[in-house]
């Protein structure tokens, strides 16, 4: 899929090209990086116990230093480049989770917001250069609109691939498919002969949930542990990660050695001929009946009858325990990290600082769940039991639950229940 049109240079030094040739291994890298971006955010957050917002501030600060070294060069060089593309998909993973988990913002409005987003950084970057190849990316003001592109591609295509996936409650392994077949689609009408700088935009977003999917199918148990949990090869999010790592490096490795991707300084700023494509026309009327395709097959999936989330009293422990004695053979450490952050968002509950306290609660949760492989094998019942109660808190959040948060005084009973489990 090209993108070839007129490159202008009325602002910013020039460069050679930027941006590599788009090529089979284009794409081809372009997934593993997004693949990465939902597997290693998760075991980072969640796994490491860092947390999901420390967690978007350690990437953003990674971004702008990659993004500051990539800036700074002349010409594309494959490394530094694909090594920003990795750093973003991480990044604008984390920002849409953020706002999901963390302010409890509806997927159907973050994928609104970010498609008005994208549609006016478009629009500022159009009005200014004239154009929205990625072929003519040869100033710092063209590269400075195309990586903004970028991170907020990657913001979109997380806040619709897992809008679709709660639509439809598919597993991983079939909602790749849809993008899959989302793209094989633009590809061909790419090729009978629609806008290539269209097409190129409308499948780079497509592969942010192609790749995630990926990732998720192959790190999901192969059983799942509750009703509606996905399933897939059991890999992690660890192994995931470094498998594609090691893959993005061997094809980075590559295309430096090859040098197959470089789009020579000709083909970066030869004004193309104006020429009309009577196609193109009916290329995008090609692209609108895909849009209804799609939107009428999510209506029906969404209304299939499809496994939910496992019923609240699923969670509840039929073993009551006397105060601390669920924790009496769990590492004191690990319990005095766990009664902190349930203390701060007790204290933030009460003071009436809603953001603060729904930020510790998270926290918390996250903390819980990457300490569950250690804490679980040493009192099971034990663990059970604050597992019940920690989902009671959890539930006056609206973490993990659709419902919204609850008023501040069920919060402070729960919490003030859960630190007296935790002794």
């Amino acid at each position: 899929m090209t993108t070839t049109t007129e490159a202008r240079t009325r602002s910013g030094r020039l460069m050679l090209n930027k941006v590599p040739e788009v090529t089979i291994w284009f794409w081809v890298i372009k997934v593993l990086c997004t693949t990465v971006g939902e597997s290693f955010a998760d075991w980072i957050n969640t796994q490491l116990g860092v947390g999901l917002v420390n967690t978007a501030w350690i990437f953003t600060g990674v971004f702008v230093v990659a993004l500051a070294v990539q800036l700074r060069l002349k010409r594309y060089v494959p490394f530094p480049y694909w090594l920003t593309v990795v750093v973003v998909s991480v990044t604008g993973t984390l920002y849409t989770d953020i706002l999901t988990d963390q302010l409890n913002v509806p997927l159907w409005i973050s994928s609104a917001v970010f498609s008005v987003l994208l549609a006016a950084v478009f629009g500022v970057w159009w009005l200014r250069e004239r154009t929205l190849s990625i072929h003519s990316v040869t100033t710092s003001s063209r590269e400075s609109f195309y990586w903004l592109t970028v991170l907020v591609t990657f913001a979109l295509g997380t806040a619709t691939g897992d809008w679709t996936l709660e639509l439809t409650g598919w597993s991983p392994g079939a909602s790749v498919l849809l993008p899959l077949g989302l793209i094989a689609a633009i590809t061909a009408l790419w090729r009978f002969g629609a806008n290539p700088v269209l097409s190129f935009w409308l499948a780079y977003i497509l592969t942010r949930p192609l790749g995630a999917n990926i990732g998720d199918w192959l790190a999901s148990p192969k059983a799942a542990q509750n009703p509606g949990d996905p399933t897939g090869l059991a890999l992690g999010t660890f192994t995931t990660s470094l498998i594609f790592l090691g893959l993005i490096l061997a094809t980075v490795v590559y295309l430096t050695v090859t040098r197959s991707d470089v789009t020579e300084t000709h083909e970066a700023t030869h004004a193309e001929q104006a020429n009309s494509n009577p196609r193109e026309r009916l290329a995008l009327a090609g692209f609108g009946l895909l849009a209804v395709a799609t939107a009428a097959l999510l209506a029906w999936a969404h209304g299939q009858p499809h496994v939910g989330p496992a019923p609240e009293t699923d969670a509840t422990s039929a073993v009551q325990l006397a105060p601390g004695q669920a924790v009496k053979n769990f590492p004191p450490a690990k319990v005095g990290a766990l009664r902190t952050l349930a203390s701060t968002s007790l204290k933030d509950a009460r003071s009436g600082d809603a953001a603060g306290a729904h930020a510790a609660a998270q926290s918390l949760r996250d903390l819980w769940d990457a300490d569950q492989d250690s804490l679980q094998p040493l009192d099971d019942t034990g663990w059970t039991s604050i597992d019940a109660q920690m989902d009671k808190v959890l539930k006056t959040f609206g973490i993990d639950h659709p419902n919204p948060p609850l008023p501040p005084a069920q919060q402070e009973s729960e919490l003030n229940a859960l630190l007296a489990d935790l002794g």
